[in-house]
């Protein structure tokens, strides 16, 4: 089974990812990661800002490792925000039912009544100490933007509203 995660930042798709990890023992890829190697490496000019440009550069290497996956048969973790929410129409038939896409999404109610807590878990896993602090508008419109998204493509979302309980349901 592959699961890609996706949402805004500070939604806890590392986290989940990680949890992935040490539950079942399958292994995850950080698009952050990708991102920071093509960028470090010099294969691209983009910058850490121009996330729609460094989407439509990873997504291609990252259908093609999906796929690879599935036809080892192999499970796989991807995270991040640079998973396009039109993902199928990339896929044959044979492909999609081993892949499993969700959007974790904080609500406005969540984020205005857990803002502190959401600052304050921002490095659980990986080290954010370059990174300016949240903006609370933009994350609310980000997250709003991300669930119009999900419900305009059809995807799987994780609604995070009253208490952060973060899991992947069967």
């Amino acid at each position: 089974m592959i699961t890609l995660i996706t949402g805004t930042t500070h939604t806890g798709k590392t986290a989940l990812a990680q949890r992935l990890l040490e539950k079942h023992g399958w292994p995850y890829l950080s698009l952050d990661h990708l991102k920071m190697g093509l960028i470090r490496s010099g294969y691209t000019t983009l910058t850490v800002e121009d996330d729609d440009a460094l989407t439509e550069l990873m997504w291609p290497i990252v259908r093609e490792m999906i796929k690879t996956a599935i036809e080892n048969e192999q499970h796989l973790v991807i995270e991040g925000c640079y998973l396009p929410y039109d993902w199928r129409k990339d896929f044959s038939e044979e492909y999609l039912p081993h892949i499993r896409f969700v959007c974790l999404v904080m609500t406005e109610r969540y984020l205005r009544s857990h803002f502190s807590d959401v600052r304050r878990y921002a490095s659980v896993v990986e080290s954010r100490e370059e990174e300016t602090e949240p903006d609370l508008p933009e994350l609310i419109r980000d997250n709003a933007a991300n669930l119009a998204k999900c419900r305009e493509h059809a995807c799987e979302v994780i609604l995070i509203d009253q208490i952060y309980q973060v899991e992947l349901p069967n």
